[in-house]
C-alpha cells in the first residue's frame, strides 16, 4: 500500500512539475495578470477543473518555483566547506540560481520584472523572501564566530542573510533591465561592496 501512494505522489509531482512549466512560460511571454488559469490548463492539456485539483490558483504556481529555488540555494550553502565564512559561502550558493538565470535569459528576464512590476505577485514575492531568510538564516548562523558567553540576542545571521538576498534581489532587477550585463558579475559587485567576497 505504501508503494502505492508513493507512485501515486509521484505522479502528482510530475503533473504539477508540467503545468508549472506550461505556466511559467506563459508567465515569461504575457506577464502574471494577462495569464489566465484556463490559458495555463489548457497549455498543459487539462481542464479548467482538473487544475484546481492540483492548485489553489495562479499564486500557488509562482510560490511554488520560487519557494524550490531558495531550497536547492539552502542545499547549496549547506554543501559549502564548513570552514567557509558565510559571505563568501552565500555567494557560492547563490552561483546555481545565477547560472540557470543566464542560461536562459531570454525567459529569466521578463520573469524577473514580472516579480518587481506586477502588484498580482507582490505577496508572492514577500513570501518568497520570508521563506528563503527562513531557510538559510540557521545556517548563516552556524558559520559566523561564536560570540561567548553574552545574553543579548544575536542579530547577526539575520542581518548578513539578509543583506546577501538583497544584494542578490538589486543584482537581478539590474540584470533584467540591461541585456548586456552579467548577472554574476552584478552580484559580484553587489555583495563586494557590502563585504569582501574573499
Amino acid at each position: 500500500m505504501a508503494v502505492e501512494k508513493s507512485l501515486r505522489d509521484h505522479a502528482r509531482d510530475a503533473i504539477r512539475d508540467e503545468v508549472m512549466k506550461h505556466a511559467w512560460s506563459l508567465f515569461a511571454e504575457q506577464g502574471f495578470e494577462a495569464t489566465t488559469v484556463e490559458q495555463v490548463a489548457a497549455s498543459a492539456g487539462m481542464s479548467r477543473r482538473t487544475f484546481f485539483r492540483y492548485f489553489s490558483g495562479k499564486d500557488e504556481l509562482v510560490l511554488e518555483r520560487l519557494v524550490e529555488s531558495g531550497h536547492r540555494i539552502a542545499d547549496a550553502l549547506r554543501a559549502r566547506p564548513a570552514d567557509e565564512a558565510a559571505w563568501p559561502a552565500l555567494r557560492a550558493a547563490f552561483q546555481e540560481t545565477v547560472e540557470v538565470q543566464e542560461r536562459y535569459a531570454d525567459r529569466s528576464r521578463p520573469l524577473q520584472i514580472m516579480l518587481r512590476e506586477e502588484p498580482g505577485v507582490r505577496s508572492v514575492v514577500l513570501e518568497r523572501r520570508r521563506q528563503w531568510h527562513a531557510a538559510l538564516c540557521p545556517l548563516v548562523a552556524e558559520r559566523l564566530p561564536s560570540r561567548g558567553r553574552t545574553r543579548r540576542p544575536d542579530t547577526r545571521a539575520d542581518a548578513v542573510t539578509g543583506s546577501a538576498l538583497a544584494c542578490l534581489e538589486a543584482a537581478q532587477e539590474v540584470w533584467a533591465d540591461h541585456p548586456g550585463a552579467q548577472l554574476g558579475q552584478l552580484l559580484d559587485d553587489a555583495m563586494g561592496a557590502v563585504a569582501p567576497l574573499s
